[in-house]
């Protein structure tokens, strides 16, 4: 597979294992040491506070200033309105808490604390209930563009904006929905591999012009410039469902939709017929 991790403030791609945030060994200490609080933790219940360190406040000014610039240029209108409204102080990073009071406010949705990856069941059937799993460490400051694992300033500048819009909380809800009807793996499977094309990495076409929508690419100022490296194809389920994907680097493929109505109105089609025999009909087996 290509290789497509940037490691280095010049934006030099290498392997995702040479990235500090998966290599640095006082860093992986501190990450651990958040992420274990959500050791135990009930969807819903309060996020405990984390004291951040001033490297750490520096890292999310330095990315908000990044990525200020690099939406106004490369996100969606229906993104950037969503901003407007969003909770992305400029001076520090938020507390879950102090998201999700002004999340609830907007739209009903809130924070619940998540450590890392989260099982497809919980993370995407707590959608359906208004909360969205979100981690609370940083990303590593020697690669702020780009974080090979969903961190704070993912969720915040990302999903924080999605949540901040009543039309992109009705998709999250939508998906939700469909994941606490189901309980075949490879069906929640295949939920999550759309949410990924759509509201991780979903971009629209506005004149002619790719915009991003994607939470992923939206919280990220190295990804987010570079689409149009990218092969941008038309949105639709069955190719996304044959679309292989890695995590951890810039991802080589993206789906463009219409506009934000196209694609609710594609996913709540897909999601309504969701059913066991779901896989055998799109081709589809388990994922290891």
């Amino acid at each position: 597979m290509h290789v497509r991790t940037p490691i280095a403030t010049d934006g030099r791609l290498d392997a995702a294992a040479k990235h500090p945030g998966l290599s640095d060994p006082h860093y992986l200490l501190r990450r651990r040491a958040i992420a274990s609080l959500a050791r135990g933790h009930e969807v819903g219940a309060p996020s405990p506070r984390v004291d951040y360190t001033e490297t750490e406040h520096r890292t999310w000014r330095t990315v908000h200033q990044q990525l200020w610039h690099a939406q106004r240029e490369h996100a969606c209108r229906a993104a950037l309105d969503a901003r407007e409204q969003a909770p992305i102080p400029a001076d520090h990073i938020p507390q879950h808490a102090e998201v999700g009071l002004h999340l609830r406010r907007l739209t009903g949705f809130d924070f619940t604390l998540a450590g890392g990856v989260v099982a497809n069941k919980r993370f995407l059937g707590s959608m359906a209930d208004g909360y969205f799993h979100a981690v609370q460490f940083v990303r590593h400051p020697d690669v702020p563009m780009f974080t090979p694992e969903p961190d704070i300033i993912h969720d915040v500048f990302g999903h924080g904006i999605h949540l901040a819009s009543p039309a992109f909380a009705d998709v999250y809800r939508l998906i939700g929905e469909a994941a606490m009807r189901v309980q075949s793996k490879d069906v929640l499977q295949m939920i999550s591999d759309v949410y990924w094309f759509t509201l991780e990495y979903g971009v629209l076409d506005e004149a002619g012009t790719p915009k991003a929508y994607g939470a992923a690419l939206l919280s990220s100022s190295g990804e987010i410039c570079r689409l149009r490296q990218a092969r941008i194809r038309p949105l639709n389920i069955h190719a996304m469902l044959a679309t292989q994907y890695d995590i951890s680097g810039y991802q080589p493929v993206l789906f463009s939709a219409r506009s934000l109505d196209e694609v609710t109105h594609t996913l709540g089609g897909f999601l309504s017929a969701l059913d066991d025999e779901s896989p055998a009909r799109y081709g589809r087996t388990a994922k290891s």
